[in-house]
Formats: C-alpha cells, sequence, structure tokens
C-alpha cells in the first residue's frame, strides 16, 4: 500500500476512493482498522465515522488509523473531510490535522476542501457551493453542522492551537515551483495548516504535484486528483486492471438526508417507484418500526422501493425541538442501520444510500470489513462491492451528491436483478 487515507465519514471515503481509483490506483476501502487479512491494493482509505464526534474522540481513531496505514507500508497520508467543511467552531478537522501533523512528524500540510466537479470551489479562502457561499448554499441550515462561515481559515482558527496560513489562487496560477516556494515560507513562518485556493481540477493537479513530497495532505476529495501521477512517475504502479465480484439480487434505496438535493433526488425517484416516508415524529414514538417496514417493502412484490426520512428543514426541526437533536439523528441512523440488515439477511443485494451518516450506519449494521471501489455513477459516488459469498453491491452518497436521477441510475450500476 503506497498511499493511505482517512476519512471522516464512509460516503466521503467511497468519494476519495473513487478518485484515486479514476487515477489508475487499485484501491480498497476499509471499515475501521485492524484487519488480519489486507486486500493488495495501492492505496486504502479507512471510513471512520467522525465527523460530528467530539475532538478527542476523532482524534483518537484517525491517529490509531493512521498507525494502521503507516504498518501497511504508506508513503503518504490524506486526511479527508467533507468539501462543504462540515464542522462546528469547536470541531474537529483543525484538532485532528494537528494530531496527524505531530504523528508523522510533518511541518506542513494544504487544506483545501474544493472539488470543482460538484462545485465546491475555494478562492481567497473563501469555500463557494457553485455559484454561492458556503454559508448562504442551505449548508447553514444543516441539522448537525451548521456552516455560516465560508472563510475556512477564520473557521480553522477557531479549531487549531497554531496558526493557519493561506495560499491564494494567484500564486497556484504561477505553477509548482512558486506554489512549493510559498509552503516553504508558510512552513518557516510556523504555519503548519495552510488553506490553498483551487478553482478547477488543473489548480488541484497543480497543489498535487507540488505537495509530493508532503507527509500529510488535507482536504475534501478533489485535493487527491494529482496525487497517483506522483507514484507513477516514480514508477510505482500497476497497470493491471482488476476485476470485481459481481452482485446479483433485489435492490432498494434508502435516504437519510435532508439537503436540498436530496429531496429533489427523492422527488425524482418517486416519480416511478413506490416510496415509503419515515417521519421523524413517528419513528421517535414507535409509530414507525423496522418491522411494518418491512412489510411494506414485501408488499411492493419485487419493485424496488426507496425508504427515506428526508424533509424539509421545518419538519427536522420540529421533530429535533421536541425529541433534540442527538436523540433523533442517532434513533434514524440506528433505523437504517437494523433496516439494511434485516433486508441483507432475507435476500437483497443492491443497496443504495443518501447521506453520510445514514451510510455509515448501514455500513456498520452489515458489519462489512472492506469494499472494492468499480466505476463513477456520478461525480463523487462509485459503485462499491463487499464480497463474500454472495456479494452485496453499493452505493453511498453524501447528501448534496449526485445528480436528480441518481436514485435509480445507481442502483442498475451497482449489480443486477
Amino acid at each position: 500500500m503506497l498511499l493511505g487515507a482517512i476519512a471522516d465519514d464512509f460516503t466521503g471515503a467511497s468519494d476519495l476512493a473513487n478518485t484515486l481509483a479514476k487515477g489508475g490506483m487499485s484501491t480498497v476501502q476499509f471499515v475501521g482498522t485492524g484487519h488480519a487479512a489486507v486486500p493488495d491494493c495501492e492505496a486504502g482509505v479507512v471510513a471512520l465515522k467522525t465527523r460530528s464526534v467530539p475532538a478527542d474522540v476523532a482524534v483518537h481513531q484517525s491517529v490509531e488509523a493512521a498507525r494502521w496505514l503507516l504498518d501497511q507500508g504508506c508513503e503518504q497520508i490524506i486526511f479527508k473531510y467533507c468539501s462543504t467543511f462540515d464542522s462546528t467552531p469547536h470541531g474537529n478537522i483543525g484538532p485532528v490535522a494537528e494530531a496527524l501533523l505531530d504523528l508523522l512528524g510533518a511541518d506542513i500540510a494544504i487544506v483545501c476542501p474544493a472539488f470543482p466537479a460538484t462545485g465546491r470551489r475555494l478562492f481567497m479562502g473563501h469555500l463557494f457551493v457553485g455559484d454561492q457561499l458556503l454559508s448562504e448554499s442551505g449548508m447553514q441550515n444543516h441539522p448537525l453542522t451548521p456552516m455560516t462561515d465560508p472563510d475556512i481559515r477564520r473557521w480553522l482558527r477557531r479549531q487549531t492551537d497554531g496558526e493557519v496560513g493561506s495560499i491564494l489562487l494567484d500564486t497556484v496560477r504561477k505553477g509548482i515551483s512558486a506554489l512549493t516556494e510559498a509552503f516553504a515560507a508558510e512552513s518557516s513562518a510556523g504555519r503548519r495548516l495552510v488553506v490553498t485556493d483551487a478553482v478547477t481540477d488543473d489548480d488541484l493537479r497543480v497543489i498535487g504535484t507540488a505537495a509530493a513530497d508532503h507527509k500529510l495532505i488535507t482536504g475534501g476529495s478533489g485535493i487527491a486528483i494529482g496525487l497517483p501521477q506522483n507514484f507513477r512517475g516514480q514508477g510505482k504502479l500497476s497497470d493491471s486492471p482488476r476485476s470485481l465480484p459481481l452482485a446479483s439480487g433485489p435492490g432498494i434505496a434508502l435516504c437519510g438526508s435532508c439537503s436540498t438535493t436530496s429531496q429533489a433526488q427523492v422527488a425524482n425517484y418517486l416519480q416511478a417507484h413506490p416510496g415509503l416516508a419515515i417521519d421523524p415524529a413517528a419513528l421517535m414514538a414507535g409509530k414507525m418500526t423496522v418491522e411494518n417496514t418491512l412489510d411494506w417493502v414485501r408488499q411492493q412484490n419485487g419493485s424496488t422501493p426507496i425508504v427515506y426520512s428526508t424533509a424539509n428543514p421545518e419538519t427536522v426541526s420540529g421533530a429535533q425541538k421536541e425529541f433534540g437533536r442527538e436523540a433523533v439523528a442517532v434513533k434514524i441512523e440506528r433505523f437504517f442501520g437494523e433496516l439494511a440488515q434485516r433486508l441483507v439477511s432475507q435476500g437483497t443485494r443492491r443497496i443504495v444510500v443518501g447521506g453520510g451518516e445514514t451510510s455509515g450506519a448501514v455500513v456498520e449494521a452489515l458489519n462489512l470489513q472492506s469494499l472494492h471501489i468499480g466505476k463513477e455513477i456520478d461525480p463523487g459516488v462509485p459503485a462499491l462491492v463487499a464480497d463474500g459469498k454472495q456479494p452485496i453491491g453499493l452505493a453511498l452518497k453524501s447528501g448534496n451528491f449526485g445528480a436528480e436521477d441518481f436514485f435509480a441510475k445507481a442502483l442498475l450500476q451497482v449489480g443486477t436483478v
């Protein structure tokens, strides 16, 4: 294993793994660490579930994952977080990055959440989603990590002990040599975390080349665009394609995300497929259960239905006020996890999941150890295969990713009926 990555949620892990696989690296996504039998691969992405946990918990798990990756022979580590920098002023992105710098004995790490293919661009240290500032994109309403400030430098300073540096786009556009010199200057000034602008894939390739010798790189999945070429240039990558197992059997879509994108995707899927809406208040009150949801799925007579808790911000806010934000989130995650587990035990072999927290709950409930990376479905979202006696085809989608027809398209690409 040459390149190791730590992702703070499951959809982010598959997003990053997709980027590395497209770059020509044989890539496996691992669920947690400590696996005795590690599949042969050139890049390994460890999926954690640390995005919304306290900083000390995230630091412990991330450092443990980094140590495991180093034991596998990794020469470079990526810390991957969301391209919308999901966190709070007391969040864990800064503390984890600083802890990894200390572990690796590194002097500097890039901070670059940009992912142009999905509209995430970093300019003058400010993060944009499409043509809107992050704080006006809908992310300010995120139920767990409301992003109310688009200045990543300012947001990161609230989370860190050390100084935060900044390299603007005009320096990136001057090329690799100028950028390398800028990194050295920031490091000499004691600024170990350096927010670096990028608005195109070419910007990310320049950054990746300039950071070839960095022990640690942090960012969204876009930051990995330029990294495979560094290893290819050293003659370390194999050009032999690897075949993946094929999943075959009934399918279902599950969506726990309440993002604007997810709402549109659910509405699109419902035009031609049956769906069951999970009301958070009814779930909390015990009026909706896994058992009666399974009964509903069975009644769909072999169709490919969707079960979703996707709702508008007002509905979600109402349930949170009545039962508590964390209690509602935990209940929904457990519901989807148990539902997926029961469905697989009854023969479901294709599962498409919308929402990072929901994806994490599903993967954990299924007790999956590793996932092979297949073809890209939409930018940032690959088809995944968990191998075994009966392979399971999966797609794990961040709430804000994917085209409106994502669910139908993904169910066709993760396996066969």
